[in-house]
């Protein structure tokens, strides 16, 4: 398998998608916009050279756009491999890509957020532990920090209190959301008409800024619904899914 690293320079050439193949696709297009900004943070976006889900996304963790304590260490936004490119290393091979660049940039570790059971859209817990991570802290909700230290003697990473008990004081349906998701673009409004329709209390709040997403009230921000306060998903909502939920 060959891979690419997409850059500024061959940003809008390239697929970045894990699940939308037009690039004109204003899902495509905001994810784009996201990565064109954190290129200069040291975002690193390595992809398989055939279009399709097969990619993985880093960034030094003091630039994660997640509530997290992990100086010194790699922060993975995403590993994902699936349909066709299953089964075949692939995944290993992103993995070891990535810590090869870390430790060649002076970082300390790995970090990724991931669950006991597997949830939507977070690693695969059971890959993580055979790779050699372990769970070093743990939101209400179950949301879990992983890490991979290159040391015995690294600092654990850790949630910030904010995203250790994920809640709001807000009633009815609240959405923390981030432009890194490229399904967010298209669904995001989707479900706020839907809501308005059915006169469901619903507010969504685009985190906008890095600050924003260190100190959000969840450890996911790429998408986290809340009810009444409580957390509910990370799972994204289009207009069933949400009347489903909603009961409707």
């Amino acid at each position: 398998m060959d891979y690419v690293k997409v850059t500024k320079e061959n940003l809008e050439k390239e697929h970045i998608c894990c699940a939308i193949s037009n690039n004109k696709d204003v899902q495509v297009a905001s994810k784009k916009a996201w990565l064109r900004d954190r290129f200069d943070e040291g975002l690193v976006f390595l992809k398989s050279a055939e279009r399709g889900k097969c990619f993985i996304e880093y960034i030094p963790a003091e630039y994660a756009w997640n509530p997290i304590d992990a100086d010194g260490y790699t922060y993975i936004d995403c590993l994902w491999v699936s349909g066709s490119f299953k089964g075949h290393g692939y995944s290993n091979d992103l993995l070891a890509a990535c810590i090869e660049d870390s430790k060649a940039n002076g970082r300390i570790g790995l970090c990724i957020l991931a669950s006991a059971k597997k949830k939507p859209f977070l690693a695969d817990p059971k890959y993580l532990k055979y790779k050699g991570f372990t769970v070093c802290d743990e939101a209400d909700n179950g949301v879990q920090l992983w890490y991979l230290p290159f040391s015995p003697d690294a600092k654990r990473p850790a949630l910030k209190a904010c995203a250790k008990h994920p809640e709001t004081d807000d009633a009815g349906y609240v959405l923390y959301y981030t432009s890194q998701c490229p399904f967010n673009a298209k669904y995001v409004p989707i479900v706020e008409r839907t809501a308005k329709e059915h006169g469901i209390p619903f507010k969504a709040i685009h985190i906008d800024s890095r600050d924003a997403a260190q100190n959000a009230p969840t450890p996911i921000t790429t998408y986290a619904l809340f009810l009444d306060g409580k957390y509910l998903t990370n799972e994204q909502m289009n207009d069933t899914k949400f009347l489903k939920l909603a009961g409707k």
